[in-house]
């Protein structure tokens, strides 16, 4: 039997685990990934990336291309709610209400003032098999699709597990320091015995992917549509239609439909009546359609009781699970593997103790536990909407219909209904204007040093960001000058592969510190001054608006950028500060930082 020896195995080819490896390569960590399927997703899934997550992918050189293939911001800057795409009647064709969603119309300048990247929008089904080939060309060989682990044991020192090829049915052992569970808590949490708490089988989804034209119908900037029947309140009444590409816009080849049910409504395994009733709802009774595959799947909102056990280490779906709403599963995900990998990093290269590793748990598990809970509000918000209209659940086609009538009557009634489902709708701007929620999430315990100050206020809605340097924080978006080239700050930490310490003009003495840290310590130390004497400049002021620090205070920056440390002024001793702040953070005891002092 063959023997591999790794530091990091990760289990599940999926987004998370994809990122993982491509995150770990550029650190220079050794690993192999192994996903049980043969392929990547068959089925299009999550779809939309959010601002922190493009700029992940910006810092390990996979935005690009991205942005190459993924929907425009111009094709997916909306929502919509309407009765139907087709014309059948006075109630139909109409829209309901709509807005702008996910940084799109009059979101643009808020949502581009504080990050160098624009979200994207591009399927699983596309981006899986996106994020395989750069693992695969950055990792060869070490990225196994077709494999499983068919038993595993764990010591002081590692877990040494029992893969196997399962084409072939050619078993091989694996050592490694730890395991990353990125496999939607299919093999190693419940094997484990990890406890996933949160509602479950809220609701059964039936999902139908399906190719059709159109183009004739479709809201160019829209990148989903709610349908409406004004006449109908079964499951069918209602449809959440999604464009999926791979030509953006009224043009997409592709869609997605929604359909949800009640968990014992036997309706849900017909699925030989999805094409008749999505024809139906879209009141397009000739519309020449395709269906891909019909998939289903169950509601839920759940968290792991803990993400890290011994030498496993939970990510992505193996640690949470969210209702669609928001769109933060995926991205959470990402950003589970963003954190972690150079932590991993950090302990496998020597540069950190073990005890970092607990801090992925103290900082990631309370995200996770935020956005399940948003998650699962913002889709009950929906109710919301259908209230405000005055559609009332599993009411009569009668007084649906007479609702419907009401809210689009030319009369001070109708404006009076309209106005007052506005007030509700509006609610729903917490899951597509959720600009804070996105980029916005604080680690308020982990691997850094508070300084004592308190958090900005954060908007109950998660719509209005304030960019802030206190510790635990992501790094503020500006953008500098360096050697007359703009960068933005973000990507001072380049592949996330070192520490990096901010300075203003008069802080020379914290990057001749910063110097000395670092060689101390053995961990590289980027020292950045930015000011007009050196070569990082900030002409229109946009860092100095948002660094929250003076001419001689200091950040220092951890490779995921999120914010380590910070003085606001200058120090009597620099160099100890720095020791002792990145001592902590990397959970190293003062004797072994001491072994690497140079004499």
């Amino acid at each position: 039997m063959d023997a591999i020896e790794v530091p990091i195995l990760i289990v599940g080819g999926g987004g998370c685990g994809l990122s993982c490896s491509i995150f770990l390569t550029d650190l220079g960590v050794d690993h192999l990934l192994v996903e049980r399927h043969s392929t990547t997703s068959t089925l299009p899934k999550a779809h939309y990336l959010n601002q922190r997550t493009m700029e992940i992918f910006r810092q390990h050189g996979v935005a690009d291309s991205v942005y190459a293939v993924g929907a425009p911001l111009k094709h997916f800057g909306k929502v919509s709610w309407v009765t139907s795409l087709g014309d059948a009647g006075p109630l139909y064709g109409r829209t309901i209400a709509e807005m702008d969603a996910f940084g799109g119309g009059s979101l643009t300048s808020t949502y581009l003032r504080d990050s160098p990247c624009a979200p994207s929008n591009y399927p699983l089904i596309r981006l899986e098999p996106l994020l395989r080939r750069h693992a695969e060309e950055r990792a060869p060989g070490q990225v196994r699709f077709g494999h499983t682990l068919s038993d595993w044991s764990e010591d002081a020192d590692g877990v040494t597990a029992v893969g196997v090829n399962r084409a072939t049915g050619e078993p091989y052992t694996v050592r490694a320091r730890y395991v990353v569970a990125a496999d939607g808590g299919k093999t190693v949490g419940s094997r484990l015995g990890v406890r996933m708490d949160g509602p479950v089988n809220l609701l059964e989804m039936v999902s139908a992917h399906f190719s059709a034209d159109l183009s004739k119908w479709w809201d160019d900037e829209c990148l989903m549509t709610w349908i409406i029947d004004p006449e109908s309140s079964n499951s069918y009444g209602t449809g959440a239609l999604v464009q999926l590409g791979p030509t953006w816009g009224r043009d997409s080849e592709e869609w997605m439909m929604h359909f949800t049910f009640g968990p014992d409504n036997p309706a849900r395994h017909d699925e030989n009546a999805i094409v008749p009733k999505m024809l139906e709802l879209l009141k397009l009774p000739d519309l020449d359609l395709t269906v891909h595959k019909v998939s289903h799947w169950v509601l839920e909102a759940v968290l792991a009781e803990r993400y890290k056990m011994g030498r496993f280490i939970f990510a992505g779906d193996a640690a949470h699970r969210h209702p669609p709403a928001t769109g933060i599963g995926l991205n959470t995900a990402v950003q589970d593997a963003h954190n972690l990998a150079w932590k991993l990093a950090a302990v496998i290269q020597g540069r950190a103790g073990d005890g970092l590793l607990d801090s992925y748990e103290s900082e990631r598990r309370p995200v996770g536990m935020h956005n399940v809970d948003w998650a699962m509000f913002s889709a009950l918000h929906h109710v919301v909407l259908d209230a405000g209209v005055g559609l009332i659940p599993g009411a009569p086609a009668a007084m649906r219909k007479a609702a419907c009538e009401a809210y689009f009557a030319e009369s001070p009634a109708g404006e009076h209904r309209r106005r007052r489902a506005a007030e509700a709708i509006g609610v729903l701007r917490a899951e597509f204007q959720a600009h804070d929620l996105e980029i916005g999430y604080p680690y308020e315990a982990g691997a850094v040093v508070p300084d004592g100050s308190q958090p900005p206020q954060r908007d109950p809605m998660g719509c209005v960001h304030h960019p802030t340097t206190r510790p635990g924080h992501r790094l503020p978006h500006a953008w500098i000058e360096h050697l007359g080239d703009q960068v933005s700050t973000l990507d001072l930490a380049e592949r996330g592969c070192g520490f990096v310490l901010i300075t203003g003009s008069k802080g020379a003495p914290w990057c001749t510190a910063a110097s000395a840290t670092s060689k101390r310590l053995g961990v590289p130390i980027f020292p950045v001054q930015i000011g007009s004497t050196s070569d990082y400049s900030d002409p229109e002021g946009s860092w100095a608006r948002v660094c929250q620090i003076g001419d001689d205070g200091a950040l220092l920056i951890r490779p995921d950028n999120h914010v380590a440390f910070r003085s606001a002024r200058a120090v009597a001793a620099p160099e100890t500060t720095l020791v002792r702040a990145m001592t902590s953070v990397l959970a190293r005891t003062p004797s072994a930082a001491s072994r690497f002092v140079t004499r």
